[in-house]
């Protein structure tokens, strides 16, 4: 693939799976209001609760939802890139973020002004349906990911949260910092390095200065739990994604 074709691969809206799937008439009068923004790495979209300014599609991006509680930790709900949405649920209830949305992985986006969605979907069932869809799956995957948390290794875990990180990277390597990590899952970084510390002995992953790259991605499937091809398959059943990667 030339870099210029590859450049308009990754600011074509319709790489987003949900922007993909609606009528051409929905998707052209979206468009009209929506311009494609690069992302960069850890930007902070909004703060939980914070009010929403912009809706952001995720091109070659992906999103962490994390939530906060009072003594200020903060863990991983969920991830969103191509095949969802950032900020339009919360919208259409006139609500704040309901978690800190965090670049994970940087690229493109389709964004969209606060005002100017809310216009368009105010009058368009079907835009109305496709988010309320992608809602019901993302809560979908923030219970997989609760009982993942509770019932599976910390290896299981580290092993889900990277295929799902390579489902969205579209290549083998992506930037990750294991402070980041221990975000993401929730605990100490010396309990991260342990299990990224596996799974290098186990020659599925190399992890060199804050880049990981996948080796064995079969391996990998191998150390996971079934949380990650369950959360496939929500997506695939409710929003009619590919049911190999999402």
């Amino acid at each position: 693939m030339s870099p210029q074709t590859q450049r308009q691969r990754d600011t074509d809206p319709r790489g987003n799976l949900l922007l993909a799937s609606l009528d051409r008439a929905d998707y052209e009068i979206l468009m009209l209001e929506a311009k494609v923004v690069a992302l960069k790495f850890r930007k902070r979209l909004y703060r939980q609760d914070n009010p929403i300014d912009f809706v952001y599609f995720p091109i070659t991006s992906m999103v962490s939802l994390l939530v906060s509680t009072t003594d200020k930790l903060s863990m991983e709900m969920a991830i969103v890139g191509r095949e969802g949405v950032v900020g339009a649920s919360e919208l259409l209830q006139r609500q704040g973020s309901m978690a800190l949305s965090l670049v994970q992985l940087p690229g493109t986006a389709a964004q969209i002004d606060r005002y100017a969605f809310l216009k368009v979907a105010s009058s368009r069932l079907r835009v109305q349906d496709v988010m309320n869809r992608h809602l019901l799956a993302l809560m979908r995957q923030v219970l997989i990911g609760a009982a993942c948390n509770r019932l599976h290794t910390m290896e299981e875990r580290c092993a889900r949260w990277l295929l799902m990180t390579h489902d969205h990277a579209c290549q083998d390597s992506f930037p990750l910092t294991q402070e980041f990590l221990s975000q993401m899952l929730g605990v100490r970084r010396a309990t991260v390095n342990a299990a990224t510390g596996t799974l290098k002995k186990k020659g599925l992953i190399r992890y060199v200065r804050g880049r990981v790259t996948i080796i064995d991605r079969k391996g990998l499937e191998s150390a996971s739990c079934g949380c990650h091809q369950a959360t496939i398959q929500v997506y695939s059943s409710i929003l009619g994604t590919p049911d190999r990667r999402i």
